[in-house]
């Protein structure tokens, strides 16, 4: 009789082990939308018309299922141009994946319409406002054209290229050597006096001056060859 029910567990063990469920895995769709849905959360301030391509997920990935997955991108990194997007889960199995992306940003930006001198200030008729993938450009691409304006390029430019914030300089409005009027202002006071400036500066950026007494004082450059020192 023993024997007989020895047998019976024996058989019937496998049997009960190939009717316990699988372990739930994670819908490799829903990892998708959450690296869709974090781009577009991204990239929703961006200025132009925005396209999210979301790579593909290997198929024969095997993840456990995670009631809130989370995606996120490694510090420094744009959201936008080709990139890559992880989504983690902590519970209840840990487990990190890599998904690549590209988004792009179709608006409008400012490129030069002729050669550009470096050094040489750069009028309207010099620029041109083209259409094109932003996010494939390099980052502070120049898209206001009243932001080029007046300015110089640093660098030499060809037709076409675009202009990036960090390559104009503001003209200058005050230059080194200079004879300024440095004005002082305070609450309910305004005194005005001479100085020569040891700089030369664009509107609002600081300037040091010295005064016929040999007195160094700094202050922001203004329009007109001022100098404003503020209490």
């Amino acid at each position: 009789m023993k024997s007989t029910l020895l047998t019976v567990l024996l058989l019937a063990s496998p049997l009960a082990l190939a009717q316990q469920p699988a372990p739930a895995r994670q819908d490799l769709g829903a990892v998708r939308q959450v690296v869709e849905h974090y781009l577009k959360a991204q990239t929703a301030g961006l200025t132009g018309k925005v396209g999210i391509n979301v790579g593909k997920i290997d198929q024969r990935m095997s993840l456990a299922a995670c009631p809130s997955p989370e995606a996120f991108q490694q510090p420094g990194a744009r959201a936008w141009g080709k990139t890559t997007v992880g989504v983690r889960c902590a519970s209840p199995a840990a487990w990190t994946v890599y998904i690549q992306a590209q988004v792009s940003v179709v608006g409008e930006y400012v490129a030069a319409a002729v050669p550009l001198v470096q050094g040489k200030e750069i009028d309207k008729s010099q620029l041109a406002i083209v259409s094109g993938d932003i996010a494939a450009l390099p980052n502070g691409v120049v898209t206001d054209i009243g932001q080029a304006i007046g300015r110089t390029s640093t660098v030499s430019l060809a037709s076409g290229a675009p202009l990036r914030l960090d390559m104009l300089r503001s003209k200058p409005v005050v230059q080194q050597g200079q004879l300024v009027k440095v004005v002082s202002r305070g609450n309910g006071f305004s005194v005005s006096a001479e100085a020569r400036a040891l700089g030369t500066a664009a509107d609002g950026q600081v300037v040091q001056a010295r005064t016929p007494a040999g007195a160094i004082i700094s202050g922001l450059a203004r329009a007109g060859g001022q100098v404003e020192v503020a209490f």
